[in-house]
């Protein structure tokens, strides 16, 4: 299942400039997700983010997997209208740089649920390589 950015926005209350998806390009609601985000020069954060060496902060490459997760989650028809809320972010680890230009591959799996909590491990990649990884809990609310 694809979504557009339009369908994206159906599910998640995020807008610009904090929606970081452009698109999924995979789902199986619930369970697993795959979609990206196109850095251009033009991201908001870039400019103070050096500005001399502009990089995307980690923190964002973490809430681009969230929100991807999120998507993943409340797609399915007892979370619709819902909000999913962070409760917890274990073993983040960043690799390397994302810069403008980078095309950041996202993928979530989730991993446990139990009620309204669960866990996503999720990655991004870079042109094949691991940029960050993270498991990221969640809280339906």
């Amino acid at each position: 299942m694809e979504l557009d950015i339009k369908q994206i926005m159906d599910i998640i209350p995020h807008r610009q400039p904090f929606l970081l998806i452009d698109k999924v390009t995979d789902m199986e609601p619930g369970k697993s997700i795959k979609g990206y985000k196109n850095l251009s020069y033009n991201e908001p954060f870039f400019a103070g983010h050096f500005p001399n060496e502009p990089v995307m902060p980690g923190v964002l490459q973490i809430e681009a997997l969230a929100q991807l997760g999120a998507v993943c989650v409340l797609s399915l028809d007892d979370n619709k209208g819902k909000t999913a809320y962070f409760a917890g972010i274990k073993e983040a680890k960043f690799k390397q740089k994302v810069v403008p230009g980078d095309r950041l591959e996202l993928s979530c799996e989730i991993i446990k649920t139990k009620g309204p909590v669960g866990v996503g491990a999720c990655e991004a990649h870079v042109n094949g390589k691991l940029a960050c990884k993270a498991e990221i809990s969640f809280m339906i609310g």
